[in-house]
């Protein structure tokens, strides 16, 4: 079995999943090449527009690092030759990506919920950064992400104490887009997506694209970066189909160029 599979889960919607739930779905070097070769499908793929990233089993969504890997010093492996942990963490993307968390998103798998557009998780979910408890630092976007998701006095107390947060505080607090019963997150996160679907795909993007450097610029730059996102949709068939589908009082049919 490969440790990382891709699907259908809708129409327009890809479902990836990492496939060790022996090892809780830690990342090993199988799962960070599968995991980086994915993104890149996904984004070549114009039909599809949004894609779901889970963990199989119900235990976890991921450990993290796969620590049998790094004490048999094939720490590297865990990385693309480009310095991504997990081929994910700081891979280009334009696409939605939506992490569907069950159980256990720890360290490393903390780090890439964190990474995703949006997280939809179950209420026997836990969230934590452990890796001050084990002399690390969680750098593979952990410590600056956590404080964009959550209040900055608890995002601090989380990263210096390696506490966890619960499925149901996590969602009180915004971290989570929907809570849903154990075993209903990636239910939950394709449905979500589908409703992301409804709507014209290249606006989606191009609207995300500004949306996710709105903590790394300011407000005239991001207000540039709309206007260049605005004439790029203006360009697109959708654009046109969406003011003639809401006259024609039906639903419209995108294309996605």
């Amino acid at each position: 079995m490969t440790a990382l599979s891709i699907e259908t889960a809708a129409p327009h919607v890809a479902l990836v999943t990492i496939r060790r739930p022996e090892a809780r779905n830690s990342v090993n070097g199988e799962v960070a090449r599968r995991l980086d070769a994915a993104v890149k499908q996904i984004e070549a793929d114009d039909d599809i527009w949004a894609a779901v990233l889970t963990g199989e089993g119900g235990v976890a969504f991921s450990a993290g690092a796969d620590l049998k890997e790094v004490s048999a010093g094939r720490m590297d492996d865990l990385y693309t030759a480009d310095g991504q942990f997990a081929g994910f963490v700081k891979h280009p993307r334009s696409k939605v990506w939506i992490a569907a968390v069950e159980g256990y998103a720890m360290a490393g798998g903390c780090e890439i919920a964190l990474t995703c557009d949006m997280i939809v998780a179950s209420q026997n979910s836990v969230f934590a950064l452990p890796e001050v408890k084990r002399g690390l630092i969680a750098a593979a976007g952990g410590v600056y992400r956590l404080v964009r998701a959550l209040p900055k006095a608890l995002a601090f107390e989380l990263i210096a104490t390696g506490d966890r947060l619960s499925a149901d505080r996590a969602a009180a607090l915004g971290l989570i887009n929907k809570l849903t019963p154990e075993g209903e997150a990636v239910a939950g996160a394709v449905a979500l997506a589908e409703t992301i679907c409804a709507n014209a795909p290249v606006a989606v993007r191009e609207s995300l694209g500004v949306a996710r450097q709105a903590y790394d610029l300011d407000d005239d730059a991001l207000f540039t970066l709309g206007l260049k996102a605005q004439e790029r949709v203006m360009k697109t068939e959708d654009f046109a189909e969406g003011p003639r589908a809401f006259i024609e009082k039906r639903p419209p049919q995108w294309k996605g160029r």
